[in-house]
Order: C-alpha cells, then sequence, then structure tokens
C-alpha cells in the first residue's frame, strides 16, 4: 500500500535484480484491490525479465498542488508528465484536453473507496449497446479520460457537475461492475474544470512509451 501510495504515474522506475538490471520503465497507473502499481518496460527489456527481479520506483510527486487552484486536486501525478499534458489553467478553471468523456452511470467498482492516492475506478462494460454509442469501446490504455458528474477529493462519489479525469490504466474485464479502470490525477467541484476533445490525448506521447517510443 506504501508503494502504491507514493508512486505516481510517470515515476521512473528501474529493475535492481535479474537480467534486465538497469533496464527503465516508467509508471502508467495503479489497480485497486489486488494494489498493483503498473510500469511500462519496453519489449525488448520484459523478455530478459522473470518472475521474482525488483523493480525500484523512484516515487515523486505525491503532494502535488496547483496554487493557484486550490479548489482543483492533484493525485497520483509526477510534476514533469503534468508539464507535458493538455491542460491550462484560465480564469480560475482548469481546462483539459481528453480522449472520451464517461457518464457516472457508466462507473463501477472502486464507487464509495474513501481516497483516491491508490487504485482505479472501472468503467462497467456489462452494457455494451451504451458503451458503443459513446465510442467508449475505443479508448486505450494510457488515454486521458473525464469521468462527469463525478468528485474525487474525498474519495468516489457522485456529484452533478463535478469533474474528475484519470488515466485509463487497465483494460476491459468481464467480471461484474468492472472494466477498463481509470487512475484518478485531477478532481474538482463544480465548475471548475472543463473539458474539450482531444484524440491524441494520452501519456504515451508525452512519456514516449508504447508506440511512442523512442528507439
Amino acid at each position: 500500500t506504501a508503494l502504491n501510495t507514493l508512486a505516481q504515474i510517470g515515476n521512473v522506475a528501474v529493475a535492481v535484480s535479474g537480467d534486465a538490471r538497469g533496464a527503465a520503465g516508467k509508471v502508467t497507473g495503479k489497480h485497486g484491490g489486488i494494489e498493483h502499481v503498473l510500469v511500462d518496460f519496453s519489449a525488448a527489456d520484459m523478455e530478459k525479465m522473470a518472475i521474482g527481479d525488483k523493480v525500484q520506483v523512484r516515487t515523486f510527486g505525491l503532494g502535488l498542488k496547483f496554487v493557484e487552484l486550490p479548489h482543483i486536486k492533484i493525485f497520483n501525478l509526477d510534476p514533469f508528465l503534468l508539464a507535458g499534458l493538455p491542460v491550462e489553467k484560465t480564469s480560475g478553471l482548469l481546462e483539459v484536453g481528453v480522449a472520451a468523456e464517461i457518464p457516472a452511470e457508466l462507473m463501477g467498482s472502486g464507487l464509495g473507496h474513501d481516497q483516491v492516492y491508490t487504485g482505479d475506478y472501472d468503467v462497467q462494460f456489462t452494457d455494451m449497446d451504451r458503451v458503443r454509442s459513446l465510442n467508449l469501446e475505443a479508448i486505450r490504455l494510457g488515454d486521458i479520460v473525464a469521468i462527469m458528474d463525478s468528485i474525487h477529493t474525498h474519495g468516489r462519489a457522485f456529484r452533478k457537475g463535478a469533474v474528475s479525469v484519470g488515466v485509463v490504466s487497465h483494460a476491459a474485464c468481464v467480471a461484474a461492475g468492472h472494466g477498463p479502470g481509470v487512475t484518478t490525477i485531477f478532481s474538482g467541484p463544480p465548475g471548475s474544470i472543463t473539458v474539450h476533445y482531444e484524440p491524441a490525448a494520452n501519456i504515451a506521447r508525452v512519456l514516449k512509451i508504447g508506440a511512442f517510443e523512442e528507439t
């Protein structure tokens, strides 16, 4: 739980044992319940890894704040990643470019959890007609998404007009109440966060991982 709390999306993680010792990756999210910290390594480095290898996360960013926007909370975010995200502060508001908007009605596992420094919040994929009508079947790992009418400042709850923004950290699931998991990065009361559609809003572009890995 301590590692899950301290690790932030974008933090550097380094293999410190095994054949891949010295390989560096990036934290990409968190998975609740099982309390996993999710890390992306290159395919070549993962070929050298084995169960039991140790990975050290250089944790940095817990407690990050917008000094000029104290009513908006930041969670699970490395400051260097924040600097590269499609985010703009204007007139007391935070405007964020997102790859999708998700209605609160679709959110499942994770609702009611008393804090969001660990874990994630699942988008239910049980009603695929509804999911397809919102084009949510197209969301990808690393996408920045907005959960509408949802406030996470003191745990996850429904609040009309509130917006919470997160990163898709794990893929879909067939279990009831589950689906792609979203790790929260911003949350604020009604009228504090606005979003606009930006299909390229994905942390992989900023972190240079996955399809955007530099060779």
